[in-house]
Parts: C-alpha cells; sequence; structure tokens
C-alpha cells in the first residue's frame, strides 16, 4: 500500500521484485541506474564480439555527424563527459588512425576512411538490433513517456539551485 504525505509519495527502499502497485514508492536512482548499467553492458558486450568498443563508436560518429570535419581537440572535448575517463577519447582517436578507420588530412582534421565508414555503417546496424532487444514489448508512446518523465526529473534537480545546478 502506498503512502502518501502531502503531496509526496514515500520513498521505499530499492526492491527488484517491487510489484506494479509498489513502483511509485521505488527510487528512480535505483532503477535508472540499472538500466543504465544493463543496457550499457548489453550493448558493450554486442560490440565486443565484433571487436570495437562503444567509445570507438562514439568516435566514429562524432567524425561524420558536422559540417565539418572535427580535429582530434574537438573531438575530444565534444564526447570526454560520456567516457569512462579523460584520456579515454583521445586513446580511442590513437586506436582508430592505427586501424586505419580515421585519417588526418593536412588541416589536422579528422575524416572516416572507407573502412572507418562501413565500421560505422556496421555499428549503427548493430546498435539497431539492441535497440529492437531492450525495446521489445514498448510501444513508441511508452518509450516517449518515460523519457519525458526521465527529462522531468533532470530538470527538477538541475533548477534546485544547488552549486553547479543552474538555478
Amino acid at each position: 500500500m502506498m503512502s502518501l504525505i502531502g503531496n509526496a509519495t514515500d520513498q521505499a527502499p530499492a526492491n527488484p521484485a517491487a510489484t506494479d502497485d509498489m513502483l511509485a514508492t521505488q527510487p528512480v536512482g535505483y532503477w535508472s541506474g540499472l538500466a543504465h548499467a544493463t543496457v550499457t553492458r548489453h550493448l558493450r558486450d554486442a560490440m565486443a564480439k565484433i571487436d570495437v568498443t562503444q567509445p570507438q563508436y562514439w568516435v566514429l560518429n562524432r567524425v561524420n555527424g558536422g559540417p565539418a570535419a572535427p580535429s582530434r581537440e574537438e573531438v575530444v572535448a565534444s564526447l570526454t563527459h560520456l567516457a569512462d575517463g579523460p584520456h579515454e577519447i583521445a586513446r580511442v582517436v590513437d586506436q582508430l588512425l592505427h586501424r586505419e578507420w580515421l585519417r588526418i588530412d593536412d588541416e589536422q582534421r579528422l575524416h572516416l576512411t572507407n573502412a572507418g565508414e562501413a565500421a560505422r555503417a556496421r555499428l549503427r546496424e548493430l546498435a539497431t538490433e539492441v535497440r529492437a532487444v531492450v525495446h521489445q514489448g514498448i510501444s513508441d508512446e511508452e518509450y516517449v513517456a518515460a523519457l519525458k518523465v526521465l527529462r522531468k526529473m533532470v530538470a527538477n534537480v538541475e533548477a534546485d539551485g544547488t552549486p553547479g545546478n543552474p538555478s
């Protein structure tokens, strides 16, 4: 039974076996963290089977994804917040240059090679396949509703005026 105090629902401890009628009391941090870890592990396991990493896919997409070819520094700056450490993206650029999936032009701009574009296209197919598994039994409407709720929760926290958050 859900207990309400004013307009707020009491917070219950995380419970992976919570029934539907108990979900409103579950901590979003637990469930969003579990979803992130599980989905990321599944994607990275699938990519490992073809000897590619998720950060390599990020770099291939970033190099391919703009109106102008980016520099190494621009790629590193735009992706480091996603990485496991401050040096990971620079290492990935080096790996992809070594693999000859990237090349650097005379102006120090990065470009995909034909092999790099083929790898990026294959990884996009793989990501689409993984997405289909993750989204099985979930309608687009349910998915959009879930993301809208998460986006609102992020906005609520970012607007709380704590240091490092916009007020």
